[in-house]
Protein backbone atom coordinates (compact mmCIF):
# COMPACT_ATOMS: atom_id res chain seq x y z
CA UNK A 1 0.00 0.00 0.00
CA UNK A 2 2.86 2.27 0.87
CA UNK A 3 4.50 2.07 -2.45
CA UNK A 4 1.35 2.42 -4.06
CA UNK A 5 0.23 5.36 -2.33
CA UNK A 6 3.86 6.83 -3.22
CA UNK A 7 3.27 6.65 -6.93
CA UNK A 8 0.21 8.69 -6.72
CA UNK A 9 2.04 11.31 -4.56
CA UNK A 10 4.56 11.33 -7.39
CA UNK A 11 1.52 12.60 -9.83
CA UNK A 12 -0.39 14.68 -7.76
CA UNK A 13 2.99 16.52 -7.04
CA UNK A 14 3.66 17.29 -10.76
CA UNK A 15 -0.17 18.43 -11.15
CA UNK A 16 0.19 20.58 -8.46
CA UNK A 17 2.80 22.38 -10.72
CA UNK A 18 0.24 22.04 -13.72
CA UNK A 19 -1.19 25.69 -15.40
CA UNK A 20 -4.41 24.44 -17.84
CA UNK A 21 -5.39 21.01 -16.22
CA UNK A 22 -8.47 20.19 -17.38
CA UNK A 23 -11.09 18.41 -15.05
CA UNK A 24 -14.86 17.30 -16.39
CA UNK A 25 -17.18 15.05 -15.51
CA UNK A 26 -18.77 13.47 -18.50
CA UNK A 27 -20.75 10.14 -19.43
CA UNK A 28 -18.24 8.77 -21.93
CA UNK A 29 -14.20 8.89 -20.56
CA UNK A 30 -11.19 8.55 -22.59
CA UNK A 31 -8.01 7.93 -20.99
CA UNK A 32 -5.48 9.89 -23.72
CA UNK A 33 -2.31 7.64 -23.47
CA UNK A 34 1.34 9.02 -24.53
CA UNK A 35 3.48 5.69 -24.29
CA UNK A 36 6.47 7.46 -23.33
CA UNK A 37 7.40 9.40 -19.82
CA UNK A 38 5.20 12.40 -19.12
CA UNK A 39 8.23 14.68 -19.67
CA UNK A 40 8.24 14.11 -22.66
CA UNK A 41 4.47 13.13 -23.44
CA UNK A 42 3.98 16.61 -22.19
CA UNK A 43 6.41 18.61 -24.72
CA UNK A 44 3.70 16.56 -27.68
CA UNK A 45 1.56 19.50 -29.05
CA UNK A 46 -0.59 16.76 -30.89
CA UNK A 47 -1.23 15.11 -27.48
CA UNK A 48 -2.14 18.12 -25.81
CA UNK A 49 -4.30 19.70 -29.05
CA UNK A 50 -6.29 16.15 -28.67
CA UNK A 51 -6.81 16.15 -24.89
CA UNK A 52 -8.75 19.86 -25.32
CA UNK A 53 -10.39 18.71 -28.34
CA UNK A 54 -12.02 15.55 -26.14
CA UNK A 55 -12.81 17.40 -23.32
CA UNK A 56 -14.21 20.27 -26.02
CA UNK A 57 -16.64 17.29 -27.27
CA UNK A 58 -20.48 17.58 -25.09
CA UNK A 59 -20.60 14.49 -23.14
CA UNK A 60 -16.81 13.53 -23.02
CA UNK A 61 -14.13 13.68 -21.02
CA UNK A 62 -10.30 12.61 -20.73
CA UNK A 63 -7.54 12.25 -18.35
CA UNK A 64 -3.82 11.69 -19.59
CA UNK A 65 -1.96 8.19 -18.95
CA UNK A 66 1.88 8.41 -19.46
CA UNK A 67 4.32 5.06 -19.30
CA UNK A 68 5.95 5.55 -16.40
CA UNK A 69 8.98 6.38 -15.43
CA UNK A 70 9.85 3.20 -13.46
CA UNK A 71 7.67 0.39 -14.48
CA UNK A 72 9.22 -1.93 -12.77
CA UNK A 73 7.81 -0.01 -9.63
CA UNK A 74 4.32 -0.87 -10.62
CA UNK A 75 5.03 -4.04 -11.05
CA UNK A 76 6.75 -4.63 -7.39
CA UNK A 77 3.50 -3.02 -5.91
CA UNK A 78 0.77 -4.81 -8.00
CA UNK A 79 -0.95 -1.62 -8.68
CA UNK A 80 -2.62 -0.57 -12.05
CA UNK A 81 -1.62 1.86 -14.40
CA UNK A 82 -3.72 5.15 -13.55
CA UNK A 83 -5.10 8.35 -15.16
CA UNK A 84 -3.46 11.54 -13.49
CA UNK A 85 -6.04 13.89 -13.44
CA UNK A 86 -8.23 11.84 -11.26
CA UNK A 87 -5.69 8.71 -10.29
CA UNK A 88 -8.31 5.81 -11.46
CA UNK A 89 -7.27 2.27 -12.81
CA UNK A 90 -7.43 2.68 -16.59
CA UNK A 91 -9.29 -0.60 -17.24
CA UNK A 92 -12.47 1.38 -15.97
CA UNK A 93 -11.91 3.99 -19.29
CA UNK A 94 -14.32 3.20 -22.06
CA UNK A 95 -11.82 4.29 -24.52
CA UNK A 96 -7.66 3.97 -24.41
CA UNK A 97 -6.84 6.67 -26.85
CA UNK A 98 -2.77 6.54 -28.06
CA UNK A 99 -0.74 8.99 -29.69
CA UNK A 100 2.31 7.26 -30.78
CA UNK A 101 4.84 9.63 -32.41
CA UNK A 102 7.40 6.91 -33.77
CA UNK A 103 8.45 3.25 -34.52
CA UNK A 104 10.00 2.33 -30.98
CA UNK A 105 7.36 3.63 -28.95
CA UNK A 106 5.26 0.88 -29.59
CA UNK A 107 7.27 -0.75 -26.59
CA UNK A 108 5.83 1.58 -24.33
CA UNK A 109 2.58 0.99 -25.77
CA UNK A 110 2.90 -3.01 -24.60
CA UNK A 111 3.67 -1.47 -21.19
CA UNK A 112 1.01 0.32 -20.96
CA UNK A 113 -1.46 -2.09 -21.76
CA UNK A 114 0.08 -4.67 -19.56
CA UNK A 115 0.27 -2.49 -16.59
CA UNK A 116 -3.80 -1.91 -17.57
CA UNK A 117 -4.13 -5.73 -17.50
CA UNK A 118 -5.78 -5.52 -21.22
CA UNK A 119 -4.21 -8.10 -23.34
CA UNK A 120 -2.12 -6.57 -26.35
CA UNK A 121 -3.53 -8.51 -29.03
CA UNK A 122 -6.76 -7.24 -30.04
CA UNK A 123 -7.91 -10.56 -30.98
CA UNK A 124 -7.64 -11.40 -27.81
CA UNK A 125 -10.09 -8.11 -26.25
CA UNK A 126 -13.15 -9.21 -28.46
CA UNK A 127 -15.28 -10.58 -25.55
CA UNK A 128 -16.23 -6.77 -25.06
CA UNK A 129 -14.49 -6.64 -21.68
CA UNK A 130 -12.01 -4.02 -22.03
CA UNK A 131 -11.94 -0.71 -22.98
CA UNK A 132 -11.89 0.08 -27.40
CA UNK A 133 -8.04 0.73 -27.93
CA UNK A 134 -7.47 3.20 -30.57
CA UNK A 135 -4.39 4.79 -31.97
CA UNK A 136 -3.17 7.36 -33.97
CA UNK A 137 -0.50 10.33 -33.87
CA UNK A 138 2.52 10.83 -36.27
CA UNK A 139 3.33 7.64 -36.98
CA UNK A 140 -0.05 7.05 -38.47
CA UNK A 141 1.59 9.94 -41.44
CA UNK A 142 3.71 6.83 -42.71
CA UNK A 143 3.97 3.06 -41.02
CA UNK A 144 0.85 2.51 -38.22
CA UNK A 145 1.37 -1.10 -39.89
CA UNK A 146 2.86 -2.59 -36.79
CA UNK A 147 -0.13 -1.07 -34.48
CA UNK A 148 -2.51 -3.37 -36.46
CA UNK A 149 -2.37 -6.35 -33.89
CA UNK A 150 -2.97 -4.54 -30.85
CA UNK A 151 -5.47 -1.81 -32.03
CA UNK A 152 -8.77 -1.88 -32.62
CA UNK A 153 -9.02 1.44 -34.50
CA UNK A 154 -6.52 3.46 -36.15
CA UNK A 155 -7.04 6.98 -36.25
CA UNK A 156 -4.98 7.97 -39.04
CA UNK A 157 -3.61 11.77 -39.92
CA UNK A 158 -4.94 15.08 -38.54
CA UNK A 159 -7.17 13.76 -35.69
CA UNK A 160 -8.46 17.22 -34.55
CA UNK A 161 -11.56 16.47 -36.52
CA UNK A 162 -11.68 13.25 -36.59
CA UNK A 163 -11.24 12.82 -32.63
CA UNK A 164 -14.74 14.37 -32.27
CA UNK A 165 -16.53 11.82 -34.99
CA UNK A 166 -15.05 8.84 -33.17
CA UNK A 167 -16.22 10.07 -29.68
CA UNK A 168 -19.43 10.90 -30.80
CA UNK A 169 -20.01 7.49 -32.53
CA UNK A 170 -18.43 5.25 -29.36
CA UNK A 171 -20.58 7.03 -27.27
CA UNK A 172 -24.16 6.02 -29.21
CA UNK A 173 -23.11 2.34 -30.59
CA UNK A 174 -22.22 -0.69 -29.33
CA UNK A 175 -18.98 -2.18 -29.97
CA UNK A 176 -19.40 -4.62 -33.00
CA UNK A 177 -21.76 -1.52 -34.83
CA UNK A 178 -18.87 0.98 -34.38
CA UNK A 179 -16.46 -1.20 -35.77
CA UNK A 180 -18.17 -1.61 -38.44
CA UNK A 181 -19.31 2.30 -38.85
CA UNK A 182 -15.77 3.60 -38.49
CA UNK A 183 -14.47 0.95 -41.11
CA UNK A 184 -16.33 2.86 -43.69
CA UNK A 185 -15.34 6.05 -42.33
CA UNK A 186 -12.78 8.35 -44.28
CA UNK A 187 -10.09 8.44 -41.94
CA UNK A 188 -9.91 5.76 -39.63
CA UNK A 189 -8.60 1.76 -40.24
CA UNK A 190 -10.19 -1.04 -38.32
CA UNK A 191 -7.87 -3.80 -38.89
CA UNK A 192 -9.77 -7.10 -40.44
CA UNK A 193 -12.94 -5.29 -41.60
CA UNK A 194 -11.61 -1.94 -43.75
CA UNK A 195 -10.58 1.70 -44.12
CA UNK A 196 -8.35 3.12 -46.46
CA UNK A 197 -4.74 2.35 -45.66
CA UNK A 198 -2.39 4.89 -45.26
CA UNK A 199 -4.93 8.16 -45.75
CA UNK A 200 -3.51 11.03 -44.18
CA UNK A 201 -6.66 13.21 -43.11
CA UNK A 202 -6.77 16.61 -42.82
CA UNK A 203 -8.43 18.83 -39.90
CA UNK A 204 -10.38 22.03 -41.24
CA UNK A 205 -8.11 24.97 -41.30
CA UNK A 206 -10.90 26.51 -38.43
CA UNK A 207 -9.45 23.97 -35.43
CA UNK A 208 -5.55 25.50 -36.53
CA UNK A 209 -3.46 26.06 -34.62
CA UNK A 210 -2.70 23.58 -31.84
CA UNK A 211 -0.85 24.43 -28.95
CA UNK A 212 -0.98 23.61 -25.15
CA UNK A 213 -3.36 23.40 -22.80
CA UNK A 214 -0.81 22.61 -19.90
CA UNK A 215 2.17 24.33 -19.06
CA UNK A 216 4.69 22.42 -16.82
CA UNK A 217 8.22 22.68 -15.99
CA UNK A 218 8.29 19.24 -15.69
CA UNK A 219 9.17 18.69 -19.39
CA UNK A 220 11.45 18.24 -22.02
CA UNK A 221 11.11 22.09 -22.73
CA UNK A 222 10.65 23.71 -19.07
CA UNK A 223 7.51 25.59 -19.18
CA UNK A 224 7.16 26.88 -22.53
CA UNK A 225 3.72 27.19 -24.03
CA UNK A 226 3.95 25.56 -27.72
CA UNK A 227 2.14 26.63 -30.70
CA UNK A 228 2.01 26.17 -34.45
CA UNK A 229 2.32 29.55 -36.92
CA UNK A 230 2.32 26.94 -39.34
CA UNK A 231 1.16 23.24 -40.54
CA UNK A 232 2.77 21.18 -42.88
CA UNK A 233 5.40 21.85 -45.74
CA UNK A 234 6.15 23.57 -48.65
CA UNK A 235 9.19 21.93 -49.55
CA UNK A 236 9.61 18.20 -51.20
CA UNK A 237 12.46 16.88 -49.53
CA UNK A 238 12.49 13.49 -50.66
CA UNK A 239 13.15 11.64 -47.34
CA UNK A 240 10.52 13.65 -45.33
CA UNK A 241 6.99 12.52 -44.25
CA UNK A 242 5.75 15.79 -43.85
CA UNK A 243 6.28 17.23 -47.22
CA UNK A 244 4.75 19.61 -50.01
CA UNK A 245 2.43 16.28 -51.07
CA UNK A 246 1.07 15.62 -47.41
CA UNK A 247 -2.23 17.55 -46.74
CA UNK A 248 -1.79 20.29 -49.27
CA UNK A 249 1.75 21.28 -48.00
CA UNK A 250 2.33 24.21 -45.92
CA UNK A 251 -0.71 25.92 -44.12
CA UNK A 252 0.33 29.33 -42.16
CA UNK A 253 -1.77 30.70 -39.08
CA UNK A 254 -1.80 34.98 -38.93
CA UNK A 255 0.27 36.14 -36.73
CA UNK A 256 -2.06 38.19 -34.93
CA UNK A 257 -3.60 34.42 -34.41
CA UNK A 258 -1.13 32.98 -33.04
CA UNK A 259 -0.54 35.99 -30.43
CA UNK A 260 -4.17 36.45 -29.34
CA UNK A 261 -3.95 32.40 -28.07
CA UNK A 262 -0.73 32.63 -26.15
CA UNK A 263 -1.87 33.03 -22.29
CA UNK A 264 -0.67 36.19 -19.87
CA UNK A 265 1.13 33.91 -17.79
CA UNK A 266 3.15 31.87 -20.50
CA UNK A 267 6.72 33.40 -20.12
CA UNK A 268 8.33 30.79 -23.01
CA UNK A 269 6.81 30.27 -26.10
CA UNK A 270 7.71 27.72 -28.29
CA UNK A 271 7.11 27.96 -31.84
CA UNK A 272 6.68 24.63 -33.19
CA UNK A 273 6.34 23.34 -36.97
CA UNK A 274 7.63 21.60 -40.11
CA UNK A 275 9.11 24.72 -41.42
CA UNK A 276 8.54 27.41 -39.56
CA UNK A 277 10.51 30.16 -40.54
CA UNK A 278 9.33 29.40 -44.27
CA UNK A 279 6.40 31.66 -42.36
CA UNK A 280 5.91 34.40 -44.41
CA UNK A 281 5.58 36.75 -41.31
CA UNK A 282 7.93 34.92 -39.55
CA UNK A 283 10.34 37.65 -38.16
CA UNK A 284 7.26 39.96 -37.02
CA UNK A 285 6.22 37.08 -35.02
CA UNK A 286 9.36 36.37 -33.59
CA UNK A 287 9.93 40.51 -32.83
CA UNK A 288 6.14 40.57 -31.28
CA UNK A 289 6.81 37.86 -29.10
CA UNK A 290 10.30 39.14 -27.72
CA UNK A 291 9.14 42.69 -27.16
CA UNK A 292 6.18 41.56 -25.14
CA UNK A 293 9.42 40.39 -22.60
CA UNK A 294 8.73 36.78 -23.24
CA UNK A 295 11.65 34.31 -24.37
CA UNK A 296 10.84 32.27 -27.87
CA UNK A 297 12.58 29.62 -29.38
CA UNK A 298 11.74 28.01 -32.85
CA UNK A 299 11.17 24.14 -33.47
CA UNK A 300 12.38 24.30 -37.71
CA UNK A 301 14.99 26.64 -38.65
CA UNK A 302 16.05 26.17 -42.15
CA UNK A 303 19.82 28.05 -42.90
CA UNK A 304 18.54 29.35 -46.15
CA UNK A 305 15.38 31.27 -44.53
CA UNK A 306 17.66 32.89 -41.79
CA UNK A 307 17.97 36.53 -41.99
CA UNK A 308 20.48 38.83 -39.41
CA UNK A 309 17.07 40.05 -37.87
CA UNK A 310 15.70 36.93 -37.40
CA UNK A 311 18.44 35.71 -35.72
CA UNK A 312 18.93 38.58 -33.44
CA UNK A 313 15.26 38.30 -32.56
CA UNK A 314 15.95 34.73 -31.38
CA UNK A 315 18.91 35.87 -29.61
CA UNK A 316 16.93 38.39 -27.87
CA UNK A 317 14.11 36.09 -26.75
CA UNK A 318 16.73 34.26 -25.17
CA UNK A 319 18.37 31.72 -27.65
CA UNK A 320 22.02 30.89 -27.10
CA UNK A 321 22.82 28.34 -29.82
CA UNK A 322 21.61 28.23 -33.42
CA UNK A 323 20.93 24.94 -34.76
CA UNK A 324 19.73 24.23 -38.60
CA UNK A 325 19.96 20.98 -40.19
CA UNK A 326 21.81 19.93 -43.52
CA UNK A 327 20.40 16.19 -44.15
CA UNK A 328 23.11 15.24 -46.39
CA UNK A 329 27.03 14.62 -45.38
CA UNK A 330 28.27 16.50 -48.90
CA UNK A 331 26.35 19.38 -51.68
CA UNK A 332 26.12 15.57 -54.18
CA UNK A 333 24.11 14.03 -51.26
CA UNK A 334 21.78 17.41 -50.49
CA UNK A 335 20.95 17.89 -53.78
CA UNK A 336 19.82 13.95 -54.54
CA UNK A 337 17.58 14.36 -51.60
CA UNK A 338 16.28 17.79 -53.03
CA UNK A 339 17.16 19.24 -49.61
CA UNK A 340 17.84 22.95 -51.01
CA UNK A 341 20.37 24.59 -48.46
CA UNK A 342 23.67 25.51 -50.09
CA UNK A 343 26.84 25.49 -48.10
CA UNK A 344 27.23 28.70 -48.12
CA UNK A 345 23.87 29.37 -46.81
CA UNK A 346 24.61 27.22 -43.59
CA UNK A 347 27.94 29.11 -42.99
CA UNK A 348 25.84 32.43 -43.60
CA UNK A 349 23.94 31.00 -40.72
CA UNK A 350 26.84 30.55 -38.67
CA UNK A 351 27.95 34.02 -39.31
CA UNK A 352 24.73 35.33 -38.38
CA UNK A 353 24.78 33.30 -35.02
CA UNK A 354 28.25 34.82 -33.90
CA UNK A 355 27.20 38.44 -35.06
CA UNK A 356 24.35 37.58 -32.49
CA UNK A 357 26.09 36.98 -29.55
CA UNK A 358 25.50 33.03 -29.80
CA UNK A 359 27.72 30.54 -28.39
CA UNK A 360 27.49 27.16 -30.49
CA UNK A 361 25.89 25.99 -33.91
CA UNK A 362 24.14 23.00 -33.98
CA UNK A 363 24.14 21.07 -37.01
CA UNK A 364 21.91 17.90 -37.43
CA UNK A 365 22.92 15.70 -40.44
CA UNK A 366 22.13 12.00 -41.92
CA UNK A 367 24.58 9.45 -43.05
CA UNK A 368 23.70 6.17 -44.91
CA UNK A 369 22.04 7.49 -47.66
CA UNK A 370 21.91 5.72 -51.28
CA UNK A 371 25.22 6.08 -52.76
CA UNK A 372 26.70 7.48 -50.52
CA UNK A 373 30.38 7.40 -50.00
CA UNK A 374 33.70 7.75 -48.07
CA UNK A 375 34.17 10.81 -50.26
CA UNK A 376 31.23 12.16 -48.70
CA UNK A 377 31.85 11.92 -45.22
CA UNK A 378 35.52 12.96 -46.15
CA UNK A 379 33.68 16.55 -47.63
CA UNK A 380 30.99 16.71 -44.05
CA UNK A 381 34.00 16.61 -42.27
CA UNK A 382 36.26 19.63 -43.90
CA UNK A 383 32.87 21.59 -44.05
CA UNK A 384 32.48 21.04 -40.08
CA UNK A 385 35.94 22.21 -39.47
CA UNK A 386 35.36 25.04 -41.39
CA UNK A 387 32.01 25.98 -39.52
CA UNK A 388 34.11 25.60 -36.16
CA UNK A 389 36.29 28.24 -37.14
CA UNK A 390 33.17 30.45 -37.38
CA UNK A 391 31.46 29.07 -34.25
CA UNK A 392 31.58 25.98 -31.93
CA UNK A 393 29.77 23.47 -33.59
CA UNK A 394 27.77 20.27 -32.30
CA UNK A 395 27.37 17.93 -35.03
CA UNK A 396 24.11 15.34 -34.33
CA UNK A 397 23.99 12.64 -36.69
CA UNK A 398 21.48 10.13 -37.55
CA UNK A 399 21.88 7.35 -39.59
CA UNK A 400 19.32 7.42 -42.59
CA UNK A 401 15.78 5.47 -42.24
CA UNK A 402 13.58 5.07 -45.43
CA UNK A 403 10.31 5.99 -44.24
CA UNK A 404 6.85 4.98 -45.85
CA UNK A 405 5.03 7.78 -48.06
CA UNK A 406 8.54 9.56 -49.23
CA UNK A 407 10.27 9.29 -52.53
CA UNK A 408 13.18 7.41 -50.78
CA UNK A 409 10.11 4.98 -49.46
CA UNK A 410 12.19 1.02 -49.75
CA UNK A 411 15.23 2.18 -49.90
CA UNK A 412 17.61 -0.22 -48.27
CA UNK A 413 19.86 0.34 -44.62
CA UNK A 414 23.20 1.13 -45.17
CA UNK A 415 24.59 -1.16 -42.83
CA UNK A 416 24.97 -1.25 -39.04
CA UNK A 417 28.82 -2.08 -39.51
CA UNK A 418 28.93 0.81 -42.57
CA UNK A 419 27.04 3.50 -40.73
CA UNK A 420 29.45 2.71 -37.49
CA UNK A 421 32.09 3.01 -39.52
CA UNK A 422 31.39 6.49 -41.48
CA UNK A 423 30.40 7.34 -37.55
CA UNK A 424 34.03 6.14 -36.49
CA UNK A 425 35.76 8.28 -39.63
CA UNK A 426 33.38 11.46 -38.72
CA UNK A 427 34.81 10.97 -35.18
CA UNK A 428 38.53 10.96 -35.77
CA UNK A 429 38.58 13.12 -38.93
CA UNK A 430 36.57 16.16 -36.40
CA UNK A 431 38.66 15.10 -33.53
CA UNK A 432 39.33 18.73 -30.96
CA UNK A 433 37.41 20.41 -33.65
CA UNK A 434 33.81 19.82 -33.62
CA UNK A 435 31.52 17.48 -30.97
CA UNK A 436 30.17 14.92 -32.86
CA UNK A 437 26.89 13.18 -30.79
CA UNK A 438 25.49 10.14 -33.55
CA UNK A 439 22.40 8.49 -33.27
CA UNK A 440 22.80 4.53 -32.66
CA UNK A 441 23.44 2.46 -35.76
CA UNK A 442 21.33 -0.36 -34.07
CA UNK A 443 18.56 1.06 -33.01
CA UNK A 444 18.13 3.01 -36.25
CA UNK A 445 18.29 -0.67 -37.85
CA UNK A 446 15.19 -1.25 -35.55
CA UNK A 447 13.20 1.83 -36.28
CA UNK A 448 14.20 1.03 -40.34
CA UNK A 449 12.30 -2.44 -40.00
CA UNK A 450 9.84 -1.15 -38.35
CA UNK A 451 8.93 1.27 -40.79
CA UNK A 452 9.61 -0.78 -43.45
CA UNK A 453 7.67 -3.54 -42.51
CA UNK A 454 3.94 -4.66 -41.90
CA UNK A 455 1.85 -6.05 -39.07
CA UNK A 456 4.46 -8.73 -38.89
CA UNK A 457 6.94 -6.36 -37.90
CA UNK A 458 4.68 -5.11 -34.62
CA UNK A 459 4.30 -8.58 -33.55
CA UNK A 460 8.17 -9.15 -34.10
CA UNK A 461 8.34 -5.83 -31.46
CA UNK A 462 6.06 -8.01 -28.99
CA UNK A 463 8.34 -10.97 -28.82
CA UNK A 464 11.50 -8.92 -28.49
CA UNK A 465 9.45 -6.22 -25.85
CA UNK A 466 8.80 -9.94 -23.84
CA UNK A 467 12.03 -11.42 -24.55
CA UNK A 468 13.74 -8.00 -22.35
CA UNK A 469 14.72 -5.93 -25.43
CA UNK A 470 18.12 -6.23 -26.06
CA UNK A 471 19.25 -5.33 -30.16
CA UNK A 472 19.88 -9.26 -30.32
CA UNK A 473 17.00 -10.43 -29.06
CA UNK A 474 14.84 -7.87 -31.92
CA UNK A 475 17.36 -9.33 -34.36
CA UNK A 476 15.99 -12.58 -33.55
CA UNK A 477 12.07 -11.65 -33.32
CA UNK A 478 12.39 -10.26 -37.02
CA UNK A 479 14.12 -13.29 -38.35
CA UNK A 480 11.54 -15.47 -36.44
CA UNK A 481 8.28 -13.52 -37.92
CA UNK A 482 9.91 -13.80 -41.28
CA UNK A 483 10.01 -9.77 -41.32
CA UNK A 484 10.99 -7.77 -44.99
CA UNK A 485 11.45 -4.85 -45.73
CA UNK A 486 8.65 -3.29 -48.42
CA UNK A 487 10.25 -3.16 -51.37
CA UNK A 488 10.58 0.16 -53.41
CA UNK A 489 7.86 2.65 -53.66
CA UNK A 490 6.70 5.84 -54.84
CA UNK A 491 4.37 8.34 -53.93
CA UNK A 492 2.93 11.32 -56.49
CA UNK A 493 5.29 14.00 -55.93
CA UNK A 494 4.86 15.80 -59.61
CA UNK A 495 8.04 14.67 -60.42
CA UNK A 496 10.36 11.44 -60.84
CA UNK A 497 12.35 10.02 -58.48
CA UNK A 498 15.89 9.92 -60.07
CA UNK A 499 16.73 6.65 -58.18
CA UNK A 500 15.76 2.71 -58.38
CA UNK A 501 16.90 1.04 -55.51
CA UNK A 502 18.36 -2.46 -54.94
CA UNK A 503 16.19 -5.29 -53.99
CA UNK A 504 16.23 -5.14 -50.27
CA UNK A 505 17.30 -8.40 -49.22
CA UNK A 506 15.16 -10.16 -45.56
CA UNK A 507 16.02 -9.04 -42.70
CA UNK A 508 18.10 -5.70 -44.67
CA UNK A 509 21.96 -5.25 -43.59
CA UNK A 510 21.55 -5.94 -40.06
CA UNK A 511 23.41 -8.82 -42.23
CA UNK A 512 25.96 -5.50 -41.29
CA UNK A 513 24.77 -6.08 -37.59
CA UNK A 514 27.41 -7.77 -34.80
Amino acid sequence: MEGRYSLIHHVRSLLEDEQGTLYKDAPYRVALCYPSPYHVGMSSLGFQAIYREIHEHPGATAERVFLPDDVEAFKRTRAPLFSWESQTPVSSFAMLAFSVAYELELTGLFSMLELSGIPLLSDERKDGRHPLVVAGGPLTFSNPDPLEPFVDVLVQGEAEDLIHVLVAAAASMDREALLDHLARTPGFRVPGRGGQRYHVARAMDSRLPARSQIVTSHTELRSMFLIEPERGCSRGCHYCVMRRTTNGGMRTVPPERVLSLIPEHARRVGLVGAAVTDHPRIVELLRTIVDSGREVGVSSLRADRLTQELVNQLRRGGATNLTVAADGASQRMRDMVDRKHSEEQIVRAAEFARTAGMKQLKVYNVVGLPFEGEEDIDELIRFTAELSRILPVALGVAPFVAKRNTPLDGAPFAGIREVEARLERLRKGLRGRAEVRPTSARWAWVEYMLAQCGPEGGLAAMDAWRAGGSFSVWKKAFEARDCEPYLARRVEDGRRNPTLWPTVPKVAPAASAA
